[in-house]
């Protein structure tokens, strides 16, 4: 399909996202650029790709207020929008089943390389120096607090509210390049695997020696 209705397809559901949080719409730019990256050399259908990144997230902000599955939810939303802006019917199934099961903490099996390709876009945004802008922003507009050193990593990722630290610990680093389904997302994982882990090890340390050197001051050792 041609550029022009693509271009009219963002425009479409830009209303949708709202600004902040770490999920707006610049996410979905993000995931939508590196779909294209990563496609080139596939056998793939990218009217598919193209519709499955710029929707995935569409019933993000319904999520956040209403406590449903954003990518069940956008199952919905997207076909209806598809059907409006006379996207092929065909297509329509492969696009939705990308958006079905592009979400990580549902661990769905992808049935295309149309949703293989989606799956390796938006899981390299939760990798790199993206996640951590992305993390510490969403963290003030929650609330929520960066570290604690009392609060368990959880096993599973998601369910009860965690620090931003264990957040990584809990989703980002379980998500290693070797998981990914195309070569060049592999690839892409690995600088950003590794960014992550550093910075999450080299927080961690620089936290606990400050506190460990306030306590010294406090018994007399440091003045």
């Amino acid at each position: 399909m041609e550029e022009e209705f693509f271009n009219k397809l963002k425009e479409r559901v830009l209303p949708y996202f709202e600004d902040g949080g770490g999920h707006g719409f610049d996410h979905v730019e993000r995931v939508y650029s590196m779909a294209i990256k990563i496609s080139r050399g596939e056998n793939v259908d990218m009217d598919v790709v193209r519709a499955a990144a710029l929707l995935h997230d569409i019933a993000r902000s319904k999520e956040d207020k209403f406590d449903v599955c954003h990518a069940e939810e956008g199952v919905k939303m997207a076909c209806e929008i598809l059907k409006e802006v006379d996207f092929p019917v065909k297509k329509i199934k492969d696009v939705v089943h990308a958006i079905g099961v592009h979400r990580y903490s549902k661990n769905l099996k992808a049935e295309s390389r149309e949703a293989e390709i989606l799956q390796d876009a938006d899981r390299l945004d939760v990798l790199g120096a993206v996640i951590v802008g992305r993390a510490f922003e969403k963290a003030g507009k929650e609330g929520t607090i960066i570290y604690d050193s009392d609060m368990p990593i959880k096993e599973n990722y998601g369910g009860c509210k965690t620090c931003v630290i264990n957040h990584f610990y809990e989703k980002s680093l379980k998500i290693t390049p070797e998981s990914f389904k195309t070569v060049k997302a592999r690839e892409i994982a690995k600088g950003r695997y590794d960014f992550v882990k550093e910075f999450v090890e080299r927080y961690v340390k620089e936290l606990k020696g400050r506190i460990m050197m306030e306590r010294f001051k406090y018994i007399g050792g440091l003045r």
